[in-house]
């Protein structure tokens, strides 16, 4: 078994990235690259319409794409605000909404069937809160799902989650806990972890970049196919938050400090994985 091929069990000490990165090298056009969005690629703002990707991630991402088997980012975020906030990069398959959208290569974004019966309901859960939920609620409603964020106002968190959580039993709906937001979501079954485990199905090796609970589903696909297949190379690395940071981290193999830390991360790999001199 490869070293860094670390099945169901946790490190027990950290991983060295540039080790990682070389033995990436060796199969990185069989390599898949996933990022999370929010808290990995940009930090995370109060106003979740104001993001921004952190500097150099862009680039890095556009020069990485064409060196291994595809660069995927995974999000809660739909599809179109994806692409609209990656500033049109070639060559990236966008998954949003935890998979109940996607787009390859800037193809045409195709919506979960079972999924599409569910938008009337959404559009009236989104209605019903801003009415009922307290000011200092941001109501996000994005067509399949509908985030209920305190970011601003934290002490509205538990009065929050309670409605929410009463709405999900009422309706029959999943949640998704994320940092200081509550995410409704059709009973359609799309997660990260699926979303993954699909798509690394025939790929040699891959790096999943997460931040919050819901990329640990990611994490556990990655490990879950590296149990199965002793050649497969699969690294998990937690980007540090204030808020669910330290779960995360304690499920990854390597922790990041930020999104601005991730693109300085990602520049510096580039030269191991196209054979240019390191120093």
């Amino acid at each position: 078994m490869s070293p860094l091929n670390l099945g169901n069990q946790q490190p027990k000490t950290p991983l060295d990235a540039d080790h990682a990165w070389r033995a990436t090298a060796a199969r990185a056009g069989d390599t898949v690259l996933f990022f999370d969005f929010d808290g990995t690629l940009a930090p995370v703002d109060d106003d979740p319409t104001a993001v921004q990707p952190a500097p150099k991630v862009l680039a890095a991402l556009e020069a990485l794409a064409p060196v291994v088997q595809r660069v995927a980012i995974v999000s809660a975020r739909p599809v179109d605000f994806l692409r609209d906030h990656l500033g049109g990069l070639a060559g990236i398959d966008l998954y949003g909404l935890y998979g109940l959208e996607h787009s390859h290569s800037g193809g045409e974004t195709v919506t979960e069937p079972a999924a599409l019966p569910w938008v009337p309901t959404m559009a009236e859960l989104a209605d019903q809160a801003r009415a009922e939920l307290p000011a200092g609620t941001l109501v996000e409603f994005k067509r399949l799902s509908v985030a209920l964020h305190w970011r601003t106002a934290p002490q509205l968190g538990a009065q929050v989650e309670r409605w929410g959580r009463e709405q999900a039993e009422r309706l029959g709906l999943k949640v998704q806990a994320g940092r200081m937001v509550l995410e409704l979501k059709p009973p359609v079954d799309r997660d990260k972890g699926l979303v993954i485990g699909e798509v690394v199905r025939d790929a040699g090796g891959a790096w999943y970049f997460g931040d919050d609970v819901s990329d640990i589903k990611a994490f556990a696909a990655l490990r879950a196919r590296a149990a199965a297949d002793p050649d497969f190379l699969g690294v998990c690395v937690a980007v540090a938050n204030p808020e669910t940071g330290q779960e995360v981290a304690e499920a990854a193999d390597l922790t990041i400090d930020s999104p601005a830390a991730l693109g300085d991360f990602l520049t510096a790999a580039l030269p191991h994985l196209t054979g240019e001199s390191v120093g």
